[in-house]
């Protein structure tokens, strides 16, 4: 079993970035793959990226490529988003999420509580 801790959320104005953290207690955390969604107001949640418990493989939603990195730590027991070139309409309460044995594809077993990011125009 594993828990995670977001952090690293905030307001920024649109064009700026925010690195956000998710930290993991439990054992063997390089088992898992971690994954971050994320919900706006009136919207489902949604997949932004994913990165495997094993290669390291990255997967992106479309919205994000190239403007958005995940990366791992396992040291660390810590995943970050690195999240540039933000744009209004990423706003929304970001949830880190872990699957053991996973694939970048995460389909989560394990959820945070969730870090809100607000982008101003």
């Amino acid at each position: 079993q594993v828990q995670l801790v977001e952090s690293g959320g905030g307001l920024v104005q649109a064009g700026g970035s925010l690195r956000l953290s998710c930290a993991a207690s439990g054992r063997s955390f390089s088992i898992y793959a971690v994954g971050w969604f994320r919900q706006a107001p009136g919207k489902e949640r949604e997949f932004v990226a994913g990165i495997s418990w094993s290669s390291g493989s990255t997967a992106y939603a479309d919205s994000v490529k190239g403007r958005f990195t995940i990366s791992r730590d396992n040291a660390k027991k810590t995943v970050y988003l690195q999240m540039n070139s933000l744009k209004p309409e990423d706003t929304a309460v970001y949830y880190c999420a872990a699957e053991p044995y996973g694939s970048s594809r995460v389909k989560p077993d394990y959820w945070g509580q969730g870090t809100q990011v607000t982008v101003s125009s």
